[in-house]
């Protein structure tokens, strides 16, 4: 069998015939695209990973940027009136590479400080706040309302790695980096401060914990206190994947077991990652 034959579908043609059908007449919807994707994928024509990074694309054209930032309440900051000395062992535990700076209160943010930015001016004992503003960058502001799809075309554009995000009164409302955005498209962004390999239960502050679907489900009711039928699966996204009852998708969320779960990472195949938090109710 031809490669051609191999690759047709509903009605004899080809995955490849029915796209260009598609953008020929005009898709009605995003789903109708990614429904010829998804049965290119079926054939192997694309890879699961590729369509993986299809999706997750489509998915940041209809994202705002408050569905993903970082909040106000959880930011790591620098304070213009501390001590460098201070807040640099906080810089060195936190592990990130940029911090906005407060001034007089939360919401005036007069720069953006880079750690390794830093490294100069310990090393020449210039550790002040006179060499410090000399070297912080201009905050880039950014509203709650934008698409994610255009903020990641101006972190390209003006080589930016994140933007402050402020609210219709001009408050800072959390901050939002070029990871955020390229993680929705990727899925999580795993280096060296994120999981180790035999870690499957990480805290990332404020009571949200980041959970590998594949943790067994006695170490998952050990951690979290929990008695969460561990008879029927072995893993905690299998749980979860049934308590949905279908493939959920990122971003989607569901409650039991005085938990709340969303998905951080998945595929059309696979939930990979979760958030979780103690249910409000």
């Amino acid at each position: 069998m031809s490669d051609d034959q191999s690759s047709r579908g509903q009605g004899g043609k080809s995955w490849l015939e029915r796209i260009s059908q598609a953008f020929s007449s005009g898709p009605e919807s995003v789903e109708d695209v990614l429904e010829i994707l998804r049965d290119a994928e079926s054939q192997n024509i694309i890879d699961v990973d590729s369509m993986s990074i299809i999706e997750g694309a489509m998915q940041v054209i209809d994202m705002r940027v408050d569905e993903i930032m970082i909040p106000r309440s959880q930011m790591i900051t620098v304070r213009a009136a501390q001590d460098p000395k201070e807040f640099l062992s906080e810089i060195m535990a936190s592990a990130h590479s940029r911090f906005p700076v407060i001034g007089e209160n939360q919401d005036d943010v007069i720069g953006v400080l880079l750690a390794k930015d830093l490294l100069p001016l310990a090393i020449n004992n210039e550790l002040d706040w006179n060499h410090i503003r000399e070297i912080l960058r201009p905050p880039n502001f950014v509203p709650e309302s934008k698409r994610l799809n255009q903020l990641l075309k101006e972190f390209k554009e003006n080589r930016n790695h994140m933007a402050i995000v402020v609210d219709e009164y001009g408050g800072t409302a959390g901050l939002i980096t070029i990871e955020d955005v390229l993680e929705q498209i990727v899925g999580e962004i795993e280096d060296e401060h994120d999981f180790d390999e035999e870690t499957h239960i990480k805290a990332r502050g404020d009571g949200v914990y980041a959970v590998k679907a594949i943790t067994p489900i006695d170490d998952f009711n050990e951690f979290f206190e929990t008695g969460l039928d561990e008879e029927d699966f072995d893993t905690i996204g299998g749980l979860v994947l049934k308590e949905f009852g279908h493939l959920p998708r990122r971003g989607e969320t569901v409650e039991f077991g005085g938990l709340r779960f969303t998905i951080a990472n998945a595929d059309n195949r696979v939930i990979r990652l979760l958030q979780v938090t103690r249910s409000e109710s």
